[in-house]
């Protein structure tokens, strides 16, 4: 169920990520579609619509995540829970190459590559244009 988010956190959200997705890192400007203010935590597990709970995601990232904390994978495959733009450095778990998919720098990356589905290839293709275009930058 949508949990209404004051205009003003909304704002300080979108402004703290620097209106890009903190998963997979697509500006808003180049979008089409209207960003989301994510909960990190979803409601159903206790998550709070407090600044610390909340992300900036575009709708693609906001759909495959979901209310969901992590995903199996591994050999043998474990628990493993999802990056957590507060409490996580991004490039620790990813880096963004020039082709425009996103790598894994750990265990969290791979869960969370796989478990939002970051790598799908409308995504890497739109992130290659943007690299190229100077819109988004490597890392």
């Amino acid at each position: 169920m949508p949990s209404y988010i004051p205009v003003k956190l909304r704002k300080l959200v979108a402004q703290r990520a620097n209106h890009a997705c903190e998963y997979c890192l697509l500006p808003q400007k180049a979008s089409f579609f209207v960003f989301q203010i994510e909960h990190i935590i979803s409601k159903k597990h206790g998550g709070a619509s407090e600044v610390q709970n909340l992300a900036y995601s575009c709708p693609i990232c906001n759909r495959n995540k979901g209310t969901d904390l992590g995903t199996l994978s591994g050999n043998p495959q474990v628990l493993t829970r999802f990056f957590h733009p507060r409490n996580d450095n991004w490039e620790a778990h990813f880096t963004l190459d020039s082709s425009g998919e996103i790598i894994p720098n750990s265990e969290i990356g791979k869960a969370t590559i796989a478990g939002l589905d970051l790598n799908n290839v409308e995504s890497v293709i739109d992130r290659k244009k943007l690299i190229q275009a100077a819109i988004m930058k490597k890392t």
